[in-house]
């Protein structure tokens, strides 16, 4: 049985985290990576247990890791609703998580020939939000207490 998940007391994301002081190791986690921000963009997601990769997509000639990290959320919610698995995910962005929340992307990256791609993504991703529901919890990644999250990519 999964642990039962309580919203932080302190802080102002009030995304909620494991309450079992760990993190659920039945769970995906996310995470993007940039060269420069912006930059050369990928993100991937994986099982937070073993670290066994599940999706890898990019890179994208120039993103950044805000949207990088929102959409390794949507594409793993959606994947996760195809497989009817109701698993959290964690993100260590609570920029991701707020826009997925919200079902808005606050971005400055300029729409054009580089960026088009990221952009239809990004278009696609809010589209997938606003007519599907989902349960899977999304949790913040306490890096601070648990160290970088598993499906980091190393870059640092």
């Amino acid at each position: 049985a999964l642990p039962i998940c309580q919203p932080k007391k302190k802080g102002s994301n009030n995304f909620p985290s494991a309450s079992s002081g760990g993190p659920i190791l039945n769970s995906l986690s996310v995470d993007a990576a940039c060269s420069g921000n912006p930059g050369a963009l990928e993100y991937r997601g994986v099982f937070t247990g073993n670290k066994q990769e599940i999706f890898r997509i990019g890179p994208f000639p120039y993103g950044t890791n805000n949207i990088g990290e929102f959409l390794a959320i949507v594409h793993g919610i959606a994947l996760l609703k195809k497989q009817n698995s109701t698993i959290p995910i964690y993100s260590d962005s609570v920029n991701a998580l707020k826009w997925v929340k919200t079902k808005d992307v606050r971005t400055k990256l300029p729409r054009n020939e580089r960026t088009e791609q990221l952009h239809q993504l990004i278009d696609r991703a809010l589209e997938w939000l606003q007519n599907n529901t989902y349960t899977n919890p999304l949790l913040k990644w306490e890096t601070d207490r648990w160290g970088e999250i598993p499906a980091d990519f190393g870059r640092k």
